[in-house]
């Protein structure tokens, strides 16, 4: 049997479960690293974990870059991969994947859209927020006029900012800590707009439940409506050739 040649899907769909696990692994990791301080022998294998993860994206990355053809149109389309493997947080961002595979019942195509992009939405937001409470927890602890010190503020921290609130009781003060936190305010900025117009489009689509006679006829519909037409025109001719027989 000839051996079936290795292209960019086919490693893909390889690669999908292995790199969804190695997400995990990776979260659960740094989560563990950061919120319980670890130090010695335990950061050693908590790094190595961490170290491990990374490699292995950054082959993914290669090997389907690689494997692409042509290449350069793969690598224009694909900038999230390339984000993935230059920011490791963004990495977790692969678990939504696997959630908006699942389907509730029938759905219009604009519904299962909406549902996809609340799904990343809500997702997207509450991995943001981890995630940078994390990296700002790691950033501000211990360092002299820090307020961020604990895991519970730093949450707290989190969410008052990516709500745009910001009561100003907790703040980062090093340079790191307060990148993350543009980065942070700019993510709730993107988040509101998305679930803005989420909600708007499922308003119009409500609105619009029971017009269908206003609404314009798609090319598939008209092509379809064609299409029925021209049968009967050959049922009809075939009839009446019969009918003369």
């Amino acid at each position: 049997m000839a051996r079936q040649k290795m292209t960019e899907q086919r490693w893909a769909e390889a690669t999908h479960w292995p790199l969804i696990i190695a997400s995990i692994l990776w979260l659960f990791a740094y989560s563990w690293k950061v919120i319980a301080d670890v130090s010695g022998p335990g950061a050693v294998g908590l790094w190595i974990v961490i170290g491990g993860t990374y490699a292995f994206f950054v082959v993914d990355y290669l090997v389907r870059l690689m494997l692409a053809d042509p290449r350069a149109p793969w690598f224009r389309a694909h900038l999230l991969d390339l984000a993935i493997v230059a920011i490791p947080m963004l990495r977790v961002l692969r678990l939504l994947r696997v959630l908006t595979t699942f389907r509730f019942g029938k759905q219009s195509a604009g519904t299962a859209l909406r549902n996809r992009i609340a799904i990343y939405g809500v997702g997207a937001s509450l991995l943001v927020i981890y995630l940078c409470s994390l990296a700002v927890l790691e950033a501000e602890r211990g360092v002299p006029g820090a307020n961020i010190e604990t895991f519970g503020d730093a949450i707290w921290w989190a969410f008052v900012t990516v709500a745009t609130v910001g009561y100003g009781d907790f703040f980062p003060v090093t340079a790191v800590g307060r990148m993350w936190a543009v980065g942070l305010m700019a993510s709730g900025i993107a988040i509101v707009g998305t679930v803005t117009a989420t909600v708007s489009s499922w308003v119009i689509e409500l609105a619009s439940q029971g017009r269908d006679d206003n609404e314009p006829s798609t090319r598939g519909q008209m092509r379809e409506l064609l299409k029925e037409v021209s049968d009967l025109r050959q049922q009809l001719a075939q009839a009446e050739q019969t009918s003369k027989e």
